[in-house]
């Protein structure tokens, strides 16, 4: 895979993933930052091998692998935790296409011990989201800060930096608009790769 071919894979991938996250897109955003997010990664890939160096490619794979693993986790804990809540005021998980299970249900009669055993799972599902994220943004700046050395753009280690303050910030929103808007820097950073910046060692 050519130069040019790797970087234009990567800027568009990274440009599907900006749009992906539109909010006025939806339902078929998740389609978009897919097929972006596989782009993207063939453009790491190529971009690794072009520059022999693996970890390009590794630690954007990692950081890939470690967001979905811990979005699996988050989305188990709050279906162990929606099990629980439910047992307790005496539905069971066959019950849950029964809407007439939950019309039933006083709500106002819900004890707080109940409400606090869910809340403790919510509470753990935002810690493991929290630490499976930074954990990705970590791996990701690792990557682009590798591909700024080899590039000798910029804009790639400044990207990584600002999703590493963005996956910190996450418990606020701004810390979702800060990743949202370095994948658009990415995509830049990505164009902005010259074939002439950096020529790979000769074996």
């Amino acid at each position: 895979m050519t130069l040019e071919t790797s970087k234009n894979l990567g800027g568009i991938g990274a440009i599907l993933l900006f749009i992906g996250a539109l909010p006025w897109i939806a339902p078929y955003g998740w389609i978009l930052a897919l097929v972006g997010l596989i782009l993207a990664l063939i453009g790491f890939k190529g971009l690794a091998d072009y520059y022999k160096e693996a970890g390009i490619f590794n630690n954007a794979l990692y950081a890939v692998i470690s967001a979905i693993v811990g979005g699996v986790a988050v989305v188990a804990i709050i279906f162990i935790g929606l099990v629980g809540f439910f047992s307790n005021l005496g539905i069971n998980l066959s019950d849950w296409t029964n809407a007439a299970a939950f019309s039933s249900i006083d709500w106002t009669a819900i004890g707080f011990d109940v409400i606090a055993d869910f809340l403790v799972y919510i509470a753990v599902a935002v810690i493991v989201a929290f630490v499976f994220l930074l954990i990705a943004a970590v791996l990701l700046r690792k990557s682009l800060g590798l591909l700024s050395s080899k590039t000798g753009v910029g804009l790639f280690g400044t990207t990584g930096l600002i999703i590493l303050i963005g996956a910190v910030l996450t418990i606020i929103l701004i810390g979702v608009i800060l990743i949202w808007i370095a994948l658009l820097l990415m995509a830049v950073a990505f164009f902005s790769i010259k074939p002439q910046a950096t020529q790979p060692a000769p074996a």
